[in-house]
């Protein structure tokens, strides 16, 4: 359940009909003319085979720069448990002190700092028995995302250092439960050896994920302080056990199962006793700053 949610977005969407029309005779454009025209349709619809089921993705040719305040969100709420469940969810935040800089731009206090979104699609799967899923993304997207989150299905891939080792990230079922990506409450290592059983320890390589107060979407630029824009943002909601969301290039695919299944890339590398310690700081989210732990 959403009890509130405010933002803004810049969303052209009919222009037609609302500006002043100058009436003019239509006239024949010749073969050399047009070729000499570009432009950009607002929607672009393609599809898709995939390895078990037909995709239909409708991509709209917009960008948004936006900042989001949620105060509570459920989603796959089913079978006395929750897909994903956080509260104060927010995308984008406000700069907490003069000079910040995010993603190479510098904000003073009280400047948005938006979250940014290019080409917004739609993808639709279905297979002989119907619609077998559905999921929403962005082919650009980069910015911050800050949560109180309880429970969460899907992959958050950012990495974690410890003991002068980088490991990427494990969710998992509770304290000292096993590896899972469906209604995760805490967050870990992920063992370099692949034969080795990924373990959530809270004393030293797990925590609640109530400690990863803020992510920073995005993919590695090159350059430091600066993310690169990612097109693996995205939210999916499945029917069945065995769908399979291609990357936007067609290179690869994630697999997913029922329910909903949430894709956070980050290019984030936190160290491992301030995961377990004081946590992630939460960015300023709300005109009247509320401190770095809770909204």
């Amino acid at each position: 359940m959403i009890k509130r949610a405010y933002g803004y977005a810049a969303l052209t969407v009919f222009c037609l009909g609302i500006l002043p029309v100058a009436q003019a005779e239509l006239a024949p454009i010749s073969d050399d003319a047009m070729g000499d025209v570009t432009g950009q349709a607002f929607m672009q619809v393609e599809n898709i085979v995939g390895q078990n089921h037909n995709v239909t993705r409708m991509s709209l040719g917009m960008d948004v720069e936006t900042r989001v305040n949620v105060d509570d969100v459920k989603v796959g709420e089913i079978d006395a448990g929750v897909d994903f469940a956080a509260s104060h969810l927010a995308l984008g935040h406000i700069a907490r002190v003069n000079g910040e800089v995010y993603n190479g731009v510098t904000y003073n206090e009280g400047d948005v700092v938006p979250f940014e979104a290019r080409r917004p699609y739609i993808e639709l799967a279905e297979d002989a028995a119907g619609l077998a899923g559905f999921r929403m993304g962005f082919h650009e997207a980069r910015g911050s995302v800050s949560s109180n989150t309880t429970s969460f299905s899907g992959n958050i891939g950012m990495q974690i250092e410890s003991g002068g080792q980088v490991y990427d990230t494990q969710l998992f079922d509770g304290a000292g439960g096993a590896a899972t990506d469906d209604r995760a409450t805490h967050i870990g290592l992920k063992p370099n050896d692949p034969n080795a059983v990924a373990n959530c320890d809270v004393a030293t390589n797990c925590a609640p994920l109530t400690q990863l107060r803020s992510i920073d979407i995005g993919e590695d630029s090159g350059q430091a302080g600066v993310a690169g824009f990612t097109d693996g943002f995205f939210i999916g909601f499945q029917r069945d056990d065995n769908v399979a969301w291609q990357t936007l290039d067609g290179m690869s695919s994630i697999d997913v199962g029922k329910g909903v299944y949430l894709n956070l890339p980050t290019n984030m590398t936190v160290d491992v006793q301030q995961l377990i310690g004081p946590g992630i700081d939460r960015r300023r989210t709300h005109q009247v700053d509320m401190g770095t732990k809770l909204f």
